[in-house]
């Protein structure tokens, strides 16, 4: 089984091309009887994307497009999402085991209740989303993707690590982050960082969080005081 490894974290990938193992075409993601195994979605530009209580398993997804995405209750398997475009999405109640997400566009999407296990998040812009209450109950990595403005909320990440993102006014409101590695990253304008406690950085970030930490604080620097 194919891997992608970061540091100390090893996410087990898709295995999409294990021999005997046909993807099929299809033009929808709602299967017969709740389940959709061995296919390949391609290319769909929608004007909405509503999909509930569905077993996604072996799958490819690319090029979807679809400015309003509402995505509940759905056991994903095994599944490689690319160069789709998802906005305002809102994904609830899930849980997604083995799914790469490749040069997507999530900005401004809703993430809640989610479990992942074995998922890497790679050159994926997901700006000003909120992601509460997802938990890593399996390794999970977010390399060279964009995080501005994002905010976790008790969101519980010990098993994530994040590699080359861009964490500017990235927010973390609560929840666990012990063992999260976050080296690698410019954390000089994180927010939140109470909810911090027992990641792993390296020696040089200490001073990007100090910077971090007086922007959170709101500090005075006396020599920008006028004594006079």
């Amino acid at each position: 089984m194919d891997t992608r490894t970061i540091r100390r974290t090893s996410v087990a990938l898709p295995a999409l091309d294990e021999p005997g193992l046909r993807l099929s075409h299809v033009t929808s993601l709602e299967g017969g009887r709740g389940r959709v195994a061995e296919f390949h979605y391609a290319d769909a530009d929608l004007r909405t994307l509503d999909l509930a209580d569905t077993h996604l398993l072996d799958g490819r997804i690319t090029g979807l497009r679809a400015p309003r995405a509402r995505l509940e209750g759905l056991r994903v398997d095994s599944l490689e999402l690319s160069g789709c475009e998802l906005a305002s999405l809102q994904w609830t109640n899930s849980k997604l085991s083995r799914v790469v997400f490749r040069d997507c566009k999530l900005m401004g999407a809703v993430l809640e209740d989610i479990t992942l296990d074995n998922v890497l998040f790679e050159n994926c812009k997901l700006d000003y989303s909120t992601l509460a209450r997802v938990r890593a109950a399996g390794p999970v990595i977010f390399t060279g993707c964009s995080l501005r403005e994002t905010t976790f909320s008790a969101a519980d990440l010990g098993a994530a690590t994040f590699d080359g993102c861009d964490l500017r006014l990235t927010e973390f409101d609560g929840g666990s982050y012990r063992g999260t590695d976050f080296r690698g990253n410019d954390l000089s304008q994180v927010r939140g960082l109470a909810s911090l406690k027992r990641i792993i950085i390296d020696r040089a970030q200490t001073l990007q969080m100090a910077e971090a930490l007086a922007a959170e604080l709101d500090v005075t620097f006396g020599e920008a005081l006028d004594d006079r």
